[in-house]
């Protein structure tokens, strides 16, 4: 795999005897010990990711609440220092450029991290945007953090016995600054698995990374997890990926995330989201249950009770802990309400599915 990037835990991986993949221009781990067994880990006890392909910009500056704001469709006054949450990057016409998790880590100081695939084209967009606003700074400090990821009902009291302070003091989507080992990182109660307030997310300095991996390891509860792993809990969780039901022609609303646009507009793309209001939607993510045995995959059509296609499954996977097959697509509306049967294309079989509410899991 030429011309890969590779994380500081490069090494940890292979000698762990990781299954190497590329992914977003990486060199990263898709499982060890096996998907299943890192899932069921996660749910049960904890599991341990290297997230460090992720991308983070901070934005200083007096002028840097006005440019987050714009660029962002949350809205940031709700922010107090110390505090995270989802949000999402617009184009003009409302489509999505990429989900994040914006941080405001002092007054005038924010940290926004975007996905591995799509830093360099969020950098671009930032950028361009930042040349109408002053007195900000504006950095891509993607290279200066390791990012590790501790999910699951056990990973609170891993972290406790080397923490240097209490960790009930950090609540769900907060951010502080602590030490691991002695190792100075920044603690973020968040993550992308459905584990809520059992998942946390450590930047550390690069150098710095194979010694908490290490401290972390050591703990009995501990499994190492990998892409393969992390994509089959959030599919199961019911969080979106971006280039599966988040990109450039989709919207936030057509996806669900309406709770994380500002009512009140202000943001790049408000206009286009405010004007898909009062038009209404052309299609609706569901959540989508088989009834009849097959798993569905990325890209397998929806059918309706007739056969036709109204849609395309957008992320599929076995979910191990609620033991179901489980899809997210997109549908027209008329298709979409909760207990209604489609069904999906599999190996040339219209097979049963049922629309069910969103999350399939919720700890």
């Amino acid at each position: 795999m030429e011309n890969l990037k590779r994380t500081p835990l490069y090494e940890i991986h292979r000698k762990a005897n990781a299954r190497l993949v590329a992914f977003g221009g990486w060199e990263m781990p898709v499982q060890y010990a096996g998907i299943v067994a890192e899932h069921r880990a996660v749910r049960s006890q904890a599991g341990l990711f290297d997230v460090s392909h992720m991308g983070e910009f901070e934005f200083r500056g007096s002028g840097a609440r006005a440019l987050v704001q714009f660029l962002t469709t949350n809205d940031i006054d709700r922010l107090g220092v110390g505090r995270g949450q989802y949000s999402l990057f617009l184009n003009e016409n409302g489509g999505t450029v990429d989900d994040i998790i914006v941080y405001r880590l002092g007054k005038t100081t924010y940290l926004i991290v975007v996905n591995a695939a799509n830093v360099d084209k969020d950098w671009a967009h930032v950028q361009a945007v930042a040349q109408s606003f002053d007195r900000v700074q504006v950095t891509n400090c993607s290279e200066e953090f390791a990012l590790l990821a501790l999910q699951g009902p056990s990973a609170g009291a891993v972290l406790a016995p080397i923490a240097n302070r209490d960790l009930s003091e950090i609540g769900f989507f907060r951010i502080r600054k602590a030490e691991l080992a002695g190792i100075p990182v920044h603690i973020a109660r968040t993550g992308y698995t459905g584990e809520g307030a059992n998942g946390f997310e450590i930047f550390t300095r690069p150098e710095d990374a194979a010694a908490i991996w290490n401290a972390l390891t050591a703990s009995p509860d501990v499994s190492p997890a990998g892409l393969g792993a992390r994509d089959t809990l959030r599919i199961e969780a019911s969080l979106p990926l971006y280039g599966h039901e988040l990109d450039e022609e989709t919207t936030p609303l057509e996806a669900g995330l309406d709770m994380f646009v500002s009512p009140t507009g202000g943001f790049l793309g408000a206009e286009a989201l405010a004007q898909q209001h009062t038009d209404g939607l052309n299609k609706t993510l569901v959540m989508l249950e088989m009834i009849d045995r097959g798993i569905p995959r990325q890209g397998y059509e929806i059918l309706d009770t007739r056969g036709n296609e109204i849609g395309k499954v957008t992320s599929g996977t076995i979910a191990s802990h609620i033991q179901k097959n489980v899809a997210m697509g997109y549908v027209p509306l008329d298709h979409s309400k909760v207990g209604s049967e489609l069904a999906i294309a599999i190996r040339h079989r219209a097979l049963k599915a049922r629309i069910v509410p969103k999350p399939f899991f919720v700890r």
